[in-house]
C-alpha cells in the first residue's frame, strides 16, 4: 500500500473541490435537482461530517484501540437532523479545510503502523486499517464526482431549450 500517495490525495482534496466550487452562485450551490439529490451545499456539509464522524475518527480509533466498537453514523439521518441544506457553504469548505488538515497532519505522524489491522465491523464483516484509509480516499472522489454532475446539471437547467448534448453524454 502507498500509505503517502493516499495521504497525499487527502491532503489535495479540499483544494481540489474550492477549485470546484469556486464563484458558484449561493443559489446554485443550493440548488437540487429534481429527480432528487443533495445541493452541493449538501455534500460540502456531508463531507465535513465524513471527515469529523466516520473516517478520520474511526481510523484513529481502529490504530488507537482495535477492539474499541465503532459510533454509529447516519449521513442520511445528518443531512436533517443537522440541516445541511442551510448550512453556510464558505464556512463549511474552511471548516473542512482545517479538520481534513489537522487529519493529514496526525496520519503523517504515524510511524510503523500495521495496515492489516481489523476491526470487525458488525455488518460488513472484518475493515483494516489501511481499507479505511483507501476508502477515505475513494470517498473523496465519490463526492467530487457528484459535485461535477450537479454543476453539468445546473448547466443543463440553465441551457434551458436548448441542449448540452454536442458536448457529449454524462456517464459517470
Amino acid at each position: 500500500m502507498n500509505v503517502d500517495a493516499l495521504i497525499h490525495r487527502l491532503a489535495s482534496f479540499p483544494v481540489a473541490v474550492e477549485a470546484t466550487v469556486h464563484g458558484v452562485s449561493r443559489e446554485d450551490l443550493a440548488w437540487r435537482p429534481d429527480g432528487g439529490g443533495w445541493s452541493i451545499t449538501e455534500i460540502l456539509r456531508h463531507l465535513l461530517d465524513e471527515d469529523r464522524e466516520d473516517f478520520g475518527l474511526r481510523l484513529r480509533m481502529l490504530i488507537e484501540d482495535p477492539a474499541a466498537p465503532w459510533p454509529g453514523i447516519d449521513p442520511e439521518g445528518w443531512a436533517k437532523s443537522r440541516a445541511y441544506a442551510e448550512a453556510d457553504p464558505e464556512e463549511t469548505l474552511w471548516t473542512f479545510a482545517v479538520e481534513r488538515e489537522n487529519a493529514v497532519r496526525w496520519l503523517r505522524t504515524l510511524r510503523e503502523v500495521d495496515w492489516a489491522v481489523p476491526y470487525l465491523h458488525p455488518r460488513l464483516g472484518p475493515i483494516r486499517r489501511g481499507d479505511l484509509l483507501a476508502a477515505w480516499a475513494a470517498h473523496d472522489l465519490f463526492h467530487h464526482r457528484q459535485i461535477i454532475k450537479r454543476l453539468f446539471q445546473i448547466v443543463g437547467r440553465d441551457a434551458g431549450t436548448f441542449t448540452t448534448s454536442y458536448a457529449g453524454a454524462w456517464t459517470a
